[in-house]
């Protein structure tokens, strides 16, 4: 009838802008949360800024997260929600980014999927920022790229600094568990057990969950591997630049840390705080600058519940997540965190007598991999292969041994921008090409070529990341077959192109391993950046 009133080309062309008004209405979820109204983009929907945990403030600041209030008819999910507290900065470096507006309310999650009635692998991402910066809203971790090869994207804001890691006595006593820190990590089990419960109205499949992160995202990864709480909350794990650090533990020093509840109580003396009323009631962003001022160190804690044990022991006795993972590192991951490098001595006799001195016998392997001809160049290797490379690789191998199949990467891509400037295969520049965001950088990231080469090596990354959440193995049609890590010590390298190989960096995971095993057994070393140059006697 229609088309004999109007032509049959009329009716064709209002039936099709029917049809496009319908795919670019916003959509609904009604989930057991409540319901929320998202964005189209393209065939993709948007879910931003949804809470999963009460907001954490007043009586509430220094407690474990409680469940957001159900609420009443359709919420607005069309815009992230604000980032949490964090230190105001003083310098701007490739990392800074304008996150807006900050605020204690902040535990929201966002969501990117390809089909709200579908059942698709979900991956929760962890953002970065030493535990201290950084948010879910940031524009590389946009998850739309990866929807798109069929992956429901969370990502997750969760408490940071002293607002989300401070441990003290006053806050263990008022504790049933007589614990007291590891706020933020609690709030990353409350974000998983809020997807569990939530991600399928959404499209996901709460049973075939990977978490992802890189940096602190990464180390976040460690933590929830070693954490009870989170068991059976994820399936996979992607960790990025993770480090497998000492970690304070709370009621007594050890492996030349204080305690973290003195580290605390020192804090609050400091900031003239003789109660934790006193302290609650400290405007949020004051007490964050101050704290960040006087060197309040962002941890998490052992504390024997919400992390039993040093992450290294926990892996040793097989009581970690018995997933598989995929972890890596990146070439270049200190030419943009020269603070982590220790200083060069004015010449190669002094390099050679430095390392030495701290390494015993174990200097002769030292010097091999980390000779003084090159001292700037084997000072970054160094640093980067005790903090990154060694994690990586303890990471594959001790879940390799439980029997899950794991893979291991090396990223050491350059682009004329980056390399110019010294900064070839830096911290985290494989975030845009996993991503699939590369024209989405922060405003002094070194600009990334707009090339058919640059988004060849993108796409090949997002789908063996989008391929290993699906099922543990990542693939990638039309790029090399990447084998699971095992006695040859295969590896990914992403330069151009992925190419695989074997027996990556010969020598480097037996001498940093033999390093960490001495500091444990000594039980007043640190393991973490004090390396190399800065490394104390073994």
């Amino acid at each position: 009838m229609i088309a004999k009133l109007l032509g049959v080309g009329t009716a064709l062309a209002l039936l099709a802008s029917a049809a496009a008004a319908a795919a670019a209405s916003p959509p609904v979820v009604t989930a057991p949360a409540g319901a929320v109204r998202g964005a189209a983009e393209g065939e993709i929907a948007s879910f931003k800024g949804i809470p999963y945990a009460a907001p954490p403030v007043g009586e509430r600041r220094w407690r474990p997260p409680a469940p957001a209030a159900h609420w009443d008819g359709v919420r607005d999910a069309t815009r992230f929600g604000a980032a949490c507290i964090q230190p105001t900065p003083l310098v701007q470096s490739i990392y800074s980014a304008d996150l807006g507006r900050t605020s204690e309310d902040c535990l929201t999650l966002n969501v990117w999927t390809p089909d709200v009635a579908g059942k698709a692998p979900v991956m929760v991402w962890i953002h970065g920022g030493a535990l201290v910066t950084g948010s879910s809203k940031e524009t590389l971790y946009d998850g739309a790229r990866l929807a798109r090869e069929g992956v429901v994207v969370v990502s997750i804001n969760y408490r940071l600094g002293v607002l989300g890691w401070l441990s003290h006595p006053d806050l263990s006593a008022e504790s049933p568990a007589n614990i007291s820190g590891n706020y933020g990590l609690m709030d990353q089990v409350a974000a998983l057990e809020w997807i569990k419960r939530n991600i399928a109205s959404f499209g996901g499949d709460p049973d075939n969950v990977a978490i992802a992160g890189e940096s602190a995202g990464g180390l976040s990864v460690l933590y929830l591997m070693s954490s009870p709480l989170a068991r059976g909350l994820f399936d996979r794990a992607i960790a990025q630049s993770a480090y497998m650090i000492s970690t304070p533990e709370l009621k007594q020093a050890r492996h030349g840390a204080p305690a973290a509840e003195a580290a605390g109580a020192a804090l609050a003396r400091a900031l003239q705080a003789p109660s934790l009323r006193v302290l609650r009631g400290m405007e949020a962003q004051d007490l964050t600058d101050r704290a960040a001022l006087g060197g309040f160190a962002t941890f998490g804690v052992i504390d024997g519940v919400v992390l039993p044990r040093q992450i290294v022991e926990v892996f040793d006795r097989g009581e970690q997540a018995p997933v598989p993972v995929l972890a890596g590192f990146n070439s270049g991951e200190i030419r943009s965190l020269r603070m982590l490098a220790p200083p060069a001595p004015g010449d190669a006799a002094g390099y050679e007598r430095s390392i030495r001195e701290r390494y015993g016998d174990l200097a002769d392997e030292f010097l091999r991999l980390y000779p003084s001809s090159d001292m700037d160049e084997s000072i970054l290797a160094a640093s980067r292969d005790a903090l990154y490379g060694w994690t990586s690789e303890r990471l594959v191998r001790s879940q390799t041994a439980a029997g899950r199949p794991s893979y291991l990467y090396l990223f050491d891509h350059g682009y004329p921008a980056a390399d110019t400037a010294g900064l070839h295969a830096f911290h985290a520049s494989e975030l845009p090409y996993m991503f699939g965001n590369l024209q989405r950088t922060p405003p002094r990231w070194p600009a990334i070529p707009d090339t058919a080469a640059e988004a060849g090596l993108s796409d090949a990354m997002v789908a063996y990341w989008a391929s290993f959440v699906r099922d543990g193995r990542p693939q990638a049609v039309g790029s090399p077959a990447w084998s699971p890590y095992g006695d040859d010590r295969a590896f990914m390298a992403f330069r151009a192109s992925p190419v695989p190989g074997v027996n990556l960096f010969p020598g480097m995971f037996p001498l940093h391993e033999a390093a960490v095993q001495r500091r444990r057994a000594a039980g007043d070393q640190p393991w973490n950046w004090n390396t190399g140059l800065a490394s104390p006697r073994l």
